[in-house]
């Protein structure tokens, strides 16, 4: 979910044409697909060519806020540029940085996930797919605008990022609980995330609005991935 209002003179899709809609809608998806398959086969060329472990090691010795506060810096402003980017090149490019900076961040997760719980990773990922497909069909089926959740989710993950450094510092663990609350907050992330492509989002933004929904399918696979390895 981003705070970043799309900067476009072209008009909300919301007033386009049945045909219009549906046509951003498809880009808006196929993006996306192309976006997770693009950082699942990155992944994999990292663990085979070995290079997952060398920055798993040196990344596991690494304040863990340090790598965070990189992560949101490089999100905030892939997200930034996408919004505000005038072609299209340059939105496919703030979406390309934006999956190569997932990757790196996910790579200490899926290491020890591989190592300690063998078959999770496949587990976590297929539950968030099929999440993120249940989100998605209750989204275009219930027709609702869940952007009311934008403020909600705004605070919620505040105060999730309060804990997160709050346990850095002083050395408490967060358990299955937090885990479960930041899947809800994912889901809900989902939900608002369509409804700004179904309503808000302008017509030339499709990038844009698949960026905003990778992040989101991203944020829940990683807390579903958490709460599976915490059970092993």
């Amino acid at each position: 979910m981003s705070e970043f209002q799309p900067m476009s003179q072209s008009r909300p899709v919301a007033y386009a044409t049945e045909g219009e809609r549906a046509a951003f809608i498809f880009r808006t998806y196929l993006n996306l697909l192309g976006a997770i398959c693009t950082f699942a086969i990155v992944e994999i060329q990292l663990f085979q060519s070995g290079l997952a472990e060398q920055i798993a090691v040196s990344m596991l010795g690494v304040s863990w806020l340090w790598i965070l506060g990189g992560f949101m810096i490089v999100g905030w402003f892939a997200s930034s540029l996408s919004h505000r980017a005038e072609s299209v090149a340059a939105q496919y490019g703030a979406l390309f940085l934006f999956i190569a900076a997932e990757s790196i961040i996910f790579v200490p997760m899926l290491y020890m996930a591989q190592h300690y719980a063998p078959g999770v990773i496949e587990s976590a990922a297929t539950v968030t797919l099929v999440g993120f497909a249940g989100l998605t069909v209750v989204a275009f089926t219930v027709r609702k605008d869940f952007t009311f959740l934008g403020a909600l989710l705004r605070w919620g993950f505040i105060m999730a990022m309060v804990l997160i450094v709050a346990s850095t510092l002083f050395g408490f663990h967060m358990g299955t609980l937090f885990s479960v609350v930041m899947i809800a907050l994912a889901g809900g992330a989902v939900l608002h995330d369509t409804s700004k492509v179904l309503h808000h989002y302008p017509e030339d933004r499709h990038v844009a609005a698949s960026l905003e929904l990778f992040s989101s399918v991203a944020l829940l696979f990683w807390y579903v991935l958490r709460l599976f390895m915490s059970r092993r």
